[in-house]
């Protein structure tokens, strides 16, 4: 489940940067010392910073639910956000997952991304956009790579798993 939010998070354009159990907390909780390592820090794009925990409901325990409450006192008096995190939603991560494969800028080609950003200024079915755009096996990579810098958007990514009749459209900047 750590490994989901991971990929998440760095599916998540605000994220800048994710250091794992980043710093250990102690504290005395009234009959002994006590620490706890969260999970994650991560910085955004505006500065901001963030802690989360990562533990799904069900695996909460009383002390568990103490050492999530210490860590969202230390990280509001840090001026930082603390997140408990539960499980991911599972077609959002099958989304991401499947797009991380194409990450890498090695399936970046400008041109053939330009070509993509112009079409998908109007929304139209990922294959068919893909199609417009040159040969499918040269233009699929770069499709997915855009959409994992989510340069591109694809309708329903948390409710529905990518298919070739996705509907996909240029991002707007703007609203990010």
């Amino acid at each position: 489940m750590e490994r989901d939010l991971l990929l998440l998070m760095d599916f998540d354009p605000e994220v800048m940067g994710i250091a794992a159990q980043p710093f250990w907390l102690h504290w005395h909780d009234g009959d002994r010392e006590r620490r706890h390592a969260p999970d994650y820090f991560v910085r955004r794009a505006d500065g901001s910073a963030a802690v989360a925990d990562v533990r799904s409901d069900a695996r909460i325990e009383p002390k568990d639910a103490e050492a999530f409450e210490v860590t969202s006192l230390a990280c509001s008096q840090a001026g930082w956000r603390f997140e408990r995190v539960g499980v991911p939603d599972a077609v959002l991560l099958a989304n991401a997952k499947w797009l991380s494969r194409y990450r890498h800028p090695r399936c970046l080609n400008g041109p053939v991304a330009d070509r993509l950003r112009e079409l998908f200024t109007s929304p139209r079915p990922l294959m068919a956009g893909a199609d417009a755009a040159g040969d499918r096996l040269a233009t699929l990579a770069v499709l997915f790579h855009l959409l994992w810098l989510q340069e591109l958007t694809a309708e329903a990514m948390s409710t529905e798993l990518m298919g070739p009749r996705t509907v996909v459209s240029l991002a707007d900047r703007g609203a990010q």
